[in-house]
């Protein structure tokens, strides 16, 4: 009980420092975001938004995606890393989004993990803010770092983290908690230097004195 008390004290404090926090990465329609995604893989969403505006304008949907060489797809998108995986995961996601599904972006999580580079971080992020369907709570590098120092988890592994935080957050909040951790971690909580001393959550963060 005393972290699920935790847990709602750190959502409901974070959502009165950061009332605008938003997903990061700019997008049109779920496809956008799904692409987007994929992009930001071992990637800043600053670069991913920096490609996105091109790459969207020359592939606008998943036929274009399909179509094109691979070697284009791999200029576009060279500067987010990894750049040759990405463009293949890139074009067989498309591939298979128009055979099976018509050329929509699937709303489900089991079939959109099925696309090739889709595992359940991105799916989350798809089902959670382009169609509203929150099926879990993504856990990045800020979440897992944020989750830990909090209290809320002690597990180290990705999916591990997210079971706690499912059991902890509101089903409602579990696209916006992300957003809110994010946004967190990127101010003030830090990786290497954590700004404690300005930090709101810092009276009752269990790692502030560490």
């Amino acid at each position: 009980m005393k972290t699920k008390q935790q847990a709602q004290w750190v959502l409901e404090t974070l959502k009165q420092v950061y009332p605008d926090a938003h997903c990061a990465l700019i997008y049109q329609n779920p496809f956008e975001l799904l692409i987007a995604t994929i992009l930001s893989a071992q990637c800043t969403d600053i670069r991913v938004n920096q490609v996105t505006p091109d790459l969207f304008k020359r592939f606008p949907n998943p036929q274009a995606f399909a179509n094109a060489e691979l070697t284009e797809i791999e200029r576009f998108i060279h500067s987010t890393g990894f750049f040759r995986n990405k463009a293949l995961a890139i074009q067989e996601s498309s591939r298979q989004i128009i055979v099976k599904h018509g050329g929509q972006v699937p709303n489900d999580m089991a079939a959109l993990t099925d696309l090739k580079g889709v595992g359940r971080k991105t799916a989350s992020v798809v089902m959670g803010n382009a169609f509203d369907n929150p099926q879990g709570v993504v856990v990045d590098t800020h979440i897992s770092r944020l989750s830990q120092r909090l209290g809320l988890t002690q597990k180290k592994q990705p999916e591990a983290i997210e079971k706690d935080l499912m059991r902890l957050i509101p089903r409602k909040d579990w696209t916006l908690f992300p957003h809110l951790m994010i946004f967190h971690g990127r101010a003030l909580c830090k990786a290497r230097k954590p700004l404690c001393l300005e930090c709101p959550l810092a009276v009752r963060c269990p790692s502030v004195a560490e």
